[in-house]
């Protein structure tokens, strides 16, 4: 996503109420006191405006989102003091310290970006760019709390951890009244699509592949390179219906690709592409990979593709028992927009006994994983942020083993707890959405829900969930999926005492199997039991608008319900 250069928009970020007070806002004004009202928290609203301001929504919405960005670039300022003096500080708050400086770093051009569209007009934004804004301030909150979380952590190691919590816990406050305004002022009431309920046939995206194989359109000089490294049919080559490939380069332990190692290659890829060039792919071939891979912001576009589940590995093992933070601790990392994997395994190794190890931690914005396989213990699958579509993959993990706040739908996919520690339940999911006006939440659609082969074997009575609130609003969604008899008959589990229990939204539709009776459900005001219509609102038409994106990505998906 394209963002406006920080040299325009710094003048116009500081003179927005200068701006403001000479008319140039909409008519509609209210006292500071009824706007404020309808944010999470009105005292911050009011305590951060001037005395006696009135204007519209718009007015309100663009002085707070100055505000933001003004806090924002001190927060960063401040992390970076204290990572000066890292030579003083523990391991443990120094991984906690760069968390929150890339966090910070992503969250200054987070809101650069939502700004642009937000400025450019006084009134409601067409679906698509309203869907962009909400989910950049969306992913901005998610990025506060992870490095709030990471803080908090190191209380025991790092005395000044207050210096720092205090004025981020302020600062997520305020973006969350931002996030309110906006989305009041430029958000379109009902912004999202059909879904499937009620439209007909649901959409469906399947022609790309063929025998399990992709099909590409590439130029004479792209071919010539494949063709020129590599004898393998990787590439079944068509001129209708297929994905849009700027270059390709092969990794290969043997040597005879472009390189040896995934980060050699992921390094060889161009910055900030357009997608209209087409993606850059590297092509995986078989093999063990021992790498710790981290895909930054600037390679958008890439796709990733292995010689298939168990195949290619990329293999890990950190984690938090050894001094990671869990955002860290991720055997594979991606923040890039657009980013494609196909065909592989992603492992942490970590094992039960290690606590939080993640096999994979995403924030890629409109990002897919096809046919991949995630396999660790707790919190395998880190689906931090933004938007994302799994299809066709297997997650095999123990507590809270896809856990995140990104807004994503895991469809045709293979869920599979694992046999855990001693005395420990299984929890399929742990979702974290913090603010009721983010656009987040966990859609599971048409999945199975399966024990794995060690759990399956075991003589040992472990209980597993569906899942269980790890913030406020926790949001997930099952539909439409088979749960065999391994689920608690309860469905969901309390995170401590009554947390979030009124205010999560967990739903069930439709789904089957000897663990789906809702019969004996927990009870709780959060907890539904819902029909196609309010199901239709989390399927990938509905939920991830992806009939806008998803095409182009070649993988397959069921727009609506089935």
């Amino acid at each position: 996503m394209a963002s406006t250069p920080t040299f325009v928009l710094f003048p116009l970020l500081l003179v927005l109420p200068f701006l403001a007070s000479l008319g140039l806002v909409g008519a509609d004004t209210a006292s500071t006191e009824t706007m404020c009202m309808s944010t999470p928290y009105p005292s911050v609203c009011r305590s951060n405006l001037p005395s006696n301001e009135t204007g519209d929504i718009y007015h309100y919405g663009r002085f707070f989102m100055s505000k933001s960005f003004s806090r924002a670039r001190l927060f960063l300022a401040l992390v970076d003091k204290y990572l000066a003096r890292q030579d003083s500080l523990a391991i443990s708050v120094v991984r906690a310290l760069e968390d929150c400086r890339f966090l910070a770093s992503l969250n200054l051009d987070f809101l650069l970006s939502s700004f642009q569209p937000i400025n450019a007009t006084s009134s409601i934004l067409s679906i698509l760019k309203a869907e962009d804004v909400q989910t950049l301030l969306s992913a901005i909150l998610t990025n506060q709390m992870t490095c709030l979380d990471g803080l908090q952590s190191t209380a025991s190691a790092w005395s000044g951890k207050n210096d720092l919590s205090v004025p981020l816990a302020n600062d997520t406050k305020l973006n969350s009244v931002s996030l309110a305004l906006v989305v009041r002022g430029w958000v379109p009431q009902n912004k999202k699509g059909n879904g499937g309920a009620g439209a007909g046939q649901p959409k469906s995206r399947q022609l790309p592949f063929q025998n399990g194989r992709m099909s590409f359109t590439m130029s004479s000089r792209t071919r010539g390179i494949y063709e020129s490294v590599t004898r393998r049919t990787l590439l079944q080559l068509s001129n209708d219906n297929s994905v849009l490939v700027s270059d390709i380069v092969v990794v290969s332990q043997d040597g005879t690709g472009n390189f040896t190692t995934i980060n050699a290659a992921v390094a060889s890829a161009p910055n900030n592409t357009n997608g209209t060039d087409g993606y850059f792919l590297i092509y995986v071939t078989a093999g063990i990979y021992e790498e710790y891979v981290s895909i930054a912001k600037n390679k958008v576009y890439l796709m990733m593709i292995g010689d298939g589940i168990n195949q290619t590995v990329i293999t890990g093992n950190r984690s938090v028992a050894d001094g990671w933070t869990t955002f860290n601790s991720a055997t594979f990392a991606v923040v890039a927009p657009n980013f494609v994997a196909v065909n592989i395994t992603f492992q942490n190794t970590a094992g039960p006994a290690k606590s939080q190890a993640v096999a994979v931690r995403s924030g890629a914005d409109l990002s897919v994983f096809y046919s991949c396989s995630f396999e660790a213990y707790q919190d395998t699958l880190y689906t931090h942020s933004m938007r994302q579509f799994y299809r066709e993959c297997d997650v095999y993990g123990t507590v809270d083993f896809i856990f995140g706040n990104a807004a994503v739908v895991f469809q045709n996919c293979n869920l599979y707890p694992r046999l855990p520690l001693s005395g420990q339940s299984n929890m399929i999911t742990a979702q974290g959405r913090t603010d009721v006006n983010q656009n987040t939440g966990t859609s599971i659609h048409n999945c199975t829900l399966r024990a794995a082969d060690d759990l399956a074997s075991s003589n040992t009575s472990v209980q597993t969930y569906l899942g269980r609130p790890w913030k406020q609003y926790s949001r997930t969604v099952y539909m439409q999926s088979f749960m065999d008899s391994l689920i608690n008959p309860a469905g969901w589990q309390i995170w401590s005492g009554d947390f979030a229990l009124s205010t999560l939204y967990y739903a069930e539709y439709n789904n089957t199997g000897p663990g789906s009776n809702t019969t004996n459900r927990v009870t709780w005001p959060g907890y539904h039991v819902i029909n196609a219509t309010d199901a239709a609102n989390f399927t990938v038409s509905s939920f991830l608008l992806g009939d806008a994106w998803l095409p182009q990505t070649g993988v397959p998906y069921t727009g609506g319900l089935i």
